[in-house]
């Protein structure tokens, strides 16, 4: 079976995806945006978002030319094996991850006030909001990285034919193809990076000043970082989130393209009809797992009093079940029955594989994904052993608080480590390199309604804080609290679920770098090049951190001062706070003459001065550490290609162990806040003040952990992979050539 015509479907699904989106758009759009001052606080939250992202992409624009002709240039001029048109890929790569962005975050700020609106219906009502914004996210990242890889392979395919039937050239049209991916992993860095430093610099000022000095509740309008803490929502784990998997999703899909391209002679030679399939299986994967997803949209429902967890569960299981079985039936179609002998990718000996070992990798890639999610809940979740210690320590400071959210984050890396590393052995047991590429694949497969699981969590986060800002009660809170309880869960496993994918992808994209070096990159820790590759890519990953983190503190710092400014000189504040923390003590609503004072405060805020510094902060802070990951993989590669091969593993290794340890610790800490706030004075009496407190300084620990450098180490270790699949056939060029 020639599955040739498969490569024209691939825009055609795209648009179906895009389309998709833009209905469940106009849905929420529809909805009831609820009361004047509801309306007001979305239009300023919707205003700060788009004008961050309007800086920050008139900035990456900037950066995306230059390497656009930096890439058309060298490749013209040093390298055979591509060609100047590497830098359309990049550029169209990079134009695709910016758009799914701006989609994806135009909706949610549209969601947010409709799904608190929406709570004071029911559950059900503001569950079907929020997800149905977090799905345009998810659709719009999958669509628009399906569409502009289709188009491109469509177009270069008939520019160069004998791609269809020749092995080198279908190797030349990948080695084109690949600027897509780097210019998805581009904008991912710079959104992941500036996304995370402005949300976390908004919420540790928000958190430190409003919750631990004045007392006052979270997102309370009183506190003038309110809003820029949940445009922070937005841009970092909306538009970051969906830029980072964007990322991985194109370069699961590349990676494992240029990996079959290779198995073409053996096929070939095994005359079992199956041709290139080893390139398109990857597609028709990505496909059926599209549809899928679109399946599961419809699974996701709750009632009243029910859990939302269990709706947004059956639809995710849903769609995998669904993927798997018709993976299984593409697979089995595509490669006819009976033993194929597959040419060695590096090391030019053969092997025999069966066409349920393709299966079984894709299998283990998406059983891997999910038990690295469950486990990363179990960490993470309030009422699980691993936050109840944290909540057991708080009880004597903040010193064993943060303490032993370190521990719990450390103890977590030991799992989700061996569950990836099995996941790994059985795809290279069963289908070799290529398998551990079809895992990252397979895991990838139902991105689409992955990500609006996860995009619904700022989302649902966003509308507590309208809730809470336009003070529509308790019980309206209390729905969007149950709602923003469930969105923790799903973004804590949304990270977990980044990271292994993240661990896969770069794995299969330095198997497609050792690929285009023919065999001549020996990765030996003997050899002292690979030694100080090793080592390089270990601390990398701790540097990259260090960066984001400090960030975040210097950002965080002018964030405190201002809120303690206008705290101090905005005369209406101080009464206002004075009687919005003495209800708060109490656990109880304002009183008549408390609401009155609070009311007269009501927009005396500067929100605007906040947004600010966390966008110039943001905007500042992220280009040195893009510069960085794209620079020391060239100038590595440059001196030893041996010494390259070190650094990927490196960087593969210590970036997975130490974004796990930071994402679920930060995870922890934030959930064991939230559980102690809920049990209250009830149950910790004269204890709550103090565990409270604590709790809150572990969280703004673990803020910049779990939302800025963490997750940042996924782009990391994904974009030196990509960087180096690259600037491949150049290396070999200058070395061997």
């Amino acid at each position: 079976m020639q599955p040739v015509y498969l490569i024209y479907l691939v825009p055609l699904f795209a648009v179906v995806a895009l389309f998709y989106a833009y209905i469940r758009a106009a849905w929420v759009r529809r909805q009831d945006e609820g009361t004047d001052r509801m309306k007001q606080i979305g239009g300023w939250i919707a205003d700060g978002a788009m004008a961050f992202l309007s800086r920050e992409y008139r900035v990456l624009a900037v950066f995306v030319v230059a390497v656009a002709i930096l890439l058309g240039v060298t490749n013209y001029y040093v390298s055979e094996d591509t060609n100047a048109f590497i830098a359309l890929s990049f550029v169209l790569g990079a134009c695709c991850s910016a758009l799914a962005g701006y989609f994806g975050m135009k909706t949610a700020t549209a969601a947010n006030t409709r799904t608190a609106s929406a709570a004071r219906k029911g559950l059900n009502e503001a569950l079907q909001v929020a997800f149905a914004g977090g799905s345009v996210m998810g659709l719009s990242v999958v669509g628009l990285a399906l569409g502009g890889l289709g188009l491109l392979f469509i177009f270069y395919t008939r520019l160069y034919p004998e791609a269809l039937t020749s092995e080198s050239a279908m190797v030349f049209v990948l080695n084109i193809l690949s600027g897509f991916s780097l210019g998805a992993s581009s904008i991912a860095l710079f959104a992941r990076v500036g996304g995370g430093i402005y949300t976390k610099a908004a919420d540790v000022g928000a958190d430190l000043v409003g919750k631990v000095e004045a007392g006052i509740p979270e997102d309370h309008p009183l506190n003038p970082a309110t809003i820029a803490d949940n445009v922070g929502d937005n841009v970092g784990d909306v538009a970051g989130m969906g830029a980072d998997l964007f990322e991985s999703y194109i370069g699961a899909i590349i990676a494992s393209m240029i990996l079959g391209a290779a198995w073409f002679t053996g096929l070939e030679a095994a005359e079992k009809g199956a041709g290139m399939n080893g390139v398109y299986l990857p597609m028709a994967i990505m496909l059926i797992g599209l549809v899928a997803s679109i399946v599961g949209f419809f699974m996701v429902r709750t009632k009243e009093g029910g859990n939302p967890q269990a709706g947004l569960n059956r639809g995710t299981f849903g769609a995998g079940i669904l993927m798997v079985v018709g993976t299984v039936f593409a697979i089995k179609m595509m490669f006819p029955a009976g033993a194929v002998t597959v040419v060695g990718l590096i090391s030019g000996t053969e092997a025999t594989y069966e066409w349920w070992g393709l299966a079984i990798a894709v299998v283990a890639g998406l059983a891997a994904g999910i038990g690295v999610g469950v486990l990363t809940e179990f960490y993470t979740a309030t009422n699980k052993a691993p936050v109840e210690t944290i909540i057991e320590a708080s009880k004597t400071g903040a010193a064993t608080t943060v303490i032993q959210g370190i521990a719990v984050g450390m103890n977590s890396t030991t799992f989700p480590v061996l569950v990836i590393s099995a996941a790994i052995l059985l795809a290279y047991r069963f289908a070799g390199l290529y398998g551990i590429a079809l895992a990252a694949v397979g895991m990838l497969s139902t991105l689409a309604i992955q990500l609006a699981t996860d995009a619904y969590g700022p989302i649902a986060d966003n509308a507590g804080g309208v809730a809470e800002m336009a003070q529509l009660g308790r019980d309206i809170r209390s729905r969007t609290d149950k709602l923003d309880a469930v969105g923790n869960t799903t973004a804590a496993i949304g990270k977990g679920f980044a990271i292994a994918s993240a661990a896969l992808t770069a794995l299969a994209l330095t198997a497609a770098f050792l690929t285009k070096m023919h065999g001549q990159v020996n990765i030996d820790a003997a050899n002292p090049y690979v030694l100080v590759g090793l080592l390089i890519g270990c601390m990398l990953p701790f540097r990259f951190s260090a960066m984001a983190m400090v960030a975040v503190g210097r950002a965080a710092q002018d964030m405190i001062q201002e809120v303690r400014r206008q705290f101090r000189d905005i005369p209406e504040l101080r009464p206002a706070l004075d009687a919005a923390q003495k209800a708060e003590s109490e656990e109880r609503e304002p009183t008549a003459e408390e609401a009155a004072i609070i009311s007269a405060a009501d927009g005396k805020a500067e929100y605007t001065q906040c947004i600010e510094i966390a966008t110039a902060a943001a905007i500042k802070k992220m280009i040195v550490p893009g510069v960085i990951a794209v620079l020391v993989p060239v100038v590595v590669g440059l001196i030893s290609v041996d010494m390259l091969g070190g650094l990927l593993i490196g960087v593969t290794i210590s970036g997975v162990c130490l974004a796990i340890f930071q994402s679920n610790a930060g995870g922890a800490w934030d959930n064991s806040k939230k559980q102690v706030k809920d049990e209250g004075h009830a149950k910790w009496g004269d204890d709550f003040d103090e565990m409270h407190k604590a709790t809150v300084t572990g969280d703004t620990v673990g803020d910049p952990f779990k939302d800025t450098s963490g997750p940042s180490l996924n782009i990391l270790i994904k974009l030196i992979s990509v960087v180096a699949m690259i600037i491949a056939p150049i290396l070999y060029a200058i070395h061997f050539g």
